[in-house]
């Protein structure tokens, strides 16, 4: 009686939903192809909440056992099709196969996955949500979602007909659909597949962490060991090629456990909805405040945030060039939907790299995709094979995408390999970068490949007195000028931005950097200036997150200052005689540090 009452409660909600008339829409569609299939597949969109307010136990069937709520509503639609007749090529129950897709889960604890906490559950079969960042995706592979099986004696009653379809559910390997030993209940003959019914889709595996885990790769654990481990998704048919490398994902999906060579907790999707990043309402009080004292200047505003900031890194006043570049950067990355043109690159030439690296690993700490390149890691994708066993390929993120709407701190560039800075190089100018997958590598017939958009600004610096730069001559080195010998010149021309920070400079006095260093010596916590007080490191992330959200519009008087300085640097480049050797890379970044700075100054 209960299972009578449930599927009631079944076919009123998909009358009432719209989903009883999509249903009968996709059975037009086999019904017009003239074609028989082992399996006919339907996707039906469930509202939990709605279930459990027209039938309670339904509604639980459905959130605590989706398998079993899935074979009512299949039998509730099986008797939809014979009595509709729907499709004409149908003959048992077991051809048809209903995916539940959940719209939402409770807001509760129970029904969420944390991908920090251990052990995770994957004996309920029940759903789950979690959430998480992409770092690696393989290629599309075929998997079985159906097939036929016949008895081998042909005396048998069960050698013709459906009686034994094989369906795909949540969790199962292709070995568990497709077999050799399955056996008929009815002679105990062996059963074979019927090959030409087998009903084929798309399968693809990701790979997600933990949003926190990202502070391993900022190069700060606030002093504190954790541990993180990736959590492998499997999509399947339509939620193939959904998920991009660096994004941030919701997903609803069932726990299961996977035994290949190791036995490893999977999640069986079932929907996935991209994460928005939440963007503050507004500044902190003390920055309100001082925005409304330096409102007569479009500019103070701006150079005081460069003279206070990361003050418990560098004494207020050192570095203000560097800090400004740092600021334009980072609010120049957006949230969603930026185009790649619009990153800020620095290259640093310095001969203080203890300083500047302390100053830009602050810096990036500040975003949520500030991305810390490890040395013993890649800095663009790498391949490696799948180790579920299901042929396709990995493509392992790399720091690049997976800083994306965020920085990317490569560190000192003189480290690198000629052949990586030659790909950074490509990188820098094209925006992507493209995997070539070998075919005969990776047991495949063709070659593959596959392109991604680069979507994050580049950091690094150049230290002025490593040991091969102080063997390098300077004879051609003029007053003022940089010696940047160490790096290709193709390769610095492609930075947005190229500073040169002398400490031995008058810009930068010795002794408030060797004080600063003592005091922090003796007591790193401790807050030495007025400003570190009153601007503290969580009100400029407040205000960076509010001010690169900004929709900043050119004045007039800055377009004609723009416009100008194109046509005033176009007559000078075209002079054969007095003209400058200024890139024309370099231009297109000045709009760029405009629109920058007036983010900077809060232009409300």
């Amino acid at each position: 009686m209960s299972n009578l009452k449930m599927k009631e409660a079944a076919l009123i909600y998909l009358d009432r939903s719209g989903a009883l008339q999509k249903f009968i829409d996709d059975c037009k569609y086999y019904n017009d192809s003239k074609q028989s299939y082992a399996v006919y597949r339907f996707n039906i969109l469930i509202n939990p909440s709605d279930v459990v307010e027209l039938y309670a136990e339904l509604g639980n069937h459905i959130l605590h056992h989706p398998l079993k709520a899935a074979q009512v509503f299949q039998s509730v639609c099986f008797i939809a099709v014979k009595t509709l007749s729907l499709i004409g090529q149908l003959q048992t129950e077991t051809q048809i196969n209903i995916v539940l897709k959940l719209t939402h889960l409770p807001s509760l604890p129970s029904y969420c996955l944390d991908l920090c906490e251990f052990p995770l559950d994957y004996t309920s079969q029940r759903f789950y949500i979690m959430q998480g960042i992409v770092i690696a995706i393989t290629t599309v592979t075929k998997y079985t979602q159906g097939a036929r099986f016949l008895c081998s004696d042909e005396a048998c009653p069960f050698s013709k007909g459906f009686q034994y379809v094989r369906v795909h559910v949540p969790g199962a390997t292709e070995s568990a659909t497709i077999r050799n030993d399955f056996l008929c209940n009815l002679c105990s003959s062996s059963l074979q597949e019927d090959r030409k019914f087998r009903v084929l889709g798309d399968k693809q595996v990701v790979e997600i962490i933990a949003t926190e885990a990202l502070h391993a790769f900022q190069g700060y654990s606030k002093n504190q060991p954790f541990r993180f481990q990736s959590l492998t998704i499997f999509l399947r048919d339509e939620l193939v090629n959904k998920m991009n490398i660096g994004n941030e994902y919701k997903i609803i999906g069932i726990p299961t456990c996977v035994k290949t060579s190791q036995t490893a907790v999977c999640i069986e999707a079932n929907s996935i909805t991209l994460c928005n990043l939440k963007v503050p309402s507004g500044i902190s009080d003390n920055f309100r405040c001082l925005l409304s004292l330096t409102s007569s200047s479009r500019w103070k505003f701006t150079a005081i945030l460069a003279n206070i900031f990361a003050s418990h890194i560098v004494p207020p006043g050192t570095y203000n060039l560097l800090k400004l570049c740092l600021l334009m950067s980072l609010v120049q990355t957006s949230d969603r939907n930026k185009e790649s043109e619009d990153c800020l690159d620095i290259l640093i030439i310095t001969s203080d790299t203890l300083l500047v690296d302390r100053l830009l690993n602050f810096s990036i700490n500040l975003f949520p995709h500030g991305i810390r390149h490890p040395v013993s890691t890649e800095i663009f994708p790498t391949l490696s094979r799948n180790k579920y066993g299901t042929g396709a390929v990995s493509i392992q993120a790399g720091s690049a995408l997976l800083a994306k709407d965020g920085i990317c701190f490569i560190g000192d560039l003189s480290s690198h390999k000629k052949d990586k800075l030659e790909q950074l190089q490509s990188v820098l100018e094209s925006r992507s970068i493209t995997v070539y997958i070998p075919g005969k590598k990776f047991g495949d017939d063709i070659d593959q490949q596959m392109t991604f958009p680069v979507q994050c600004s580049f950091w690094s610096f150049v230290d002025m007195d490593s040991s091969s730069r102080r063997n390098t001559q300077k004879n051609n080195t003029l007053i003022g000028q940089m010696d940047c010998s160490l790096i290709p010149a193709n390769l610095v021309e492609t930075f947005g931005l190229l500073i040169n920070c002398n400490e031995s400079s008058p810009c930068h006095p010795h002794f408030p950097t060797v004080q600063h260093t003592l005091k922090k010596a003796i007591d790193p916590e401790g807050l030495f200036y007025f400003a570190s007080k009153q601007f503290t490191t969580e009100d400029f992330e407040k205000l960076l997150a509010f001010a690169k959200n900004l929709d900043v519009e050119f004045s007039l008087e800055a377009e004609r200052m723009i416009h100008g300085y194109y046509l005033a640097s176009r007559r000078i480049r075209t002079d054969f005689i007095y003209g400058s050797k200024l890139s024309a890379s370099a231009l297109k970044y000045l709009g760029h540090c405009i629109l920058c700075c007036s983010k900077c100054s809060i232009s409300l």
